[in-house]
């Protein structure tokens, strides 16, 4: 996605900035993971944010990558980023999309690149069949929340995530044997 108003000289210091939405390559992958860390700092959790730019590229461009991403590009500049995997539904029988984590970079906002992040993963789930795009949101994050809505997207009341992790998947892992 890309977008420059015609009558918008490179040279004119009001004129809009470039955006391009692409999927990530190796050289974005440092900036990424600053997004990342930002996102987990932001979240509440920097403690609990590990991922490095080694972890990061081995994830993304493997033979067989498990994790995909896009990324908003302002002017040359990597400004946004959105993480994502493929999901699969016995309730459709179709595949769909959820978006692991998406971030702007505070110096980028009011731009319009979540919402055209979110546009570029909704067309990639509208050109492979999919059926979802779906992801998680904090319940304090009002100013996401509000974004959100005006996707029409809506939560799913009545589920919760859970999670296993650290010694308790161990010792479920234990079960096991």
């Amino acid at each position: 996605m890309s977008a420059r108003p015609d009558s918008a000289a490179p040279e004119n210091p009001d004129a809009r900035p470039v955006v391009t939405v692409r999927a990530i390559r190796p050289d974005d992958v440092p900036t990424v993971v600053r997004y990342v860390h930002e996102l987990a700092e932001y979240e509440r959790e920097p403690e609990s944010c590990l991922l490095s730019a080694e972890q990061l590229h081995a994830a993304l461009f493997s033979d067989r990558p498990a994790v995909f991403g896009h990324v908003a590009d302002v002017d040359g500049a990597v400004a946004g980023m959105a993480l994502w995997f493929v999901t699969f539904s016995t309730w459709t029988g179709a595949h769909g999309m959820h978006l692991e984590d998406l971030y702007v970079s505070p110096s980028f906002r009011r731009l319009g690149l979540a919402r055209a992040l979110l546009a570029r993963l909704a067309t990639t789930c509208r050109e492979r069949g999919w059926a979802r795009l779906e992801w998680a949101v904090l319940d304090w994050n009002t100013p996401a929340l509000d974004f959100y809505a005006t996707l029409r997207s809506t939560p799913q009341d009545g589920w919760t995530t859970h999670r296993v992790d650290g010694p308790a998947l161990d010792d479920l892992a234990a079960l096991d044997h």
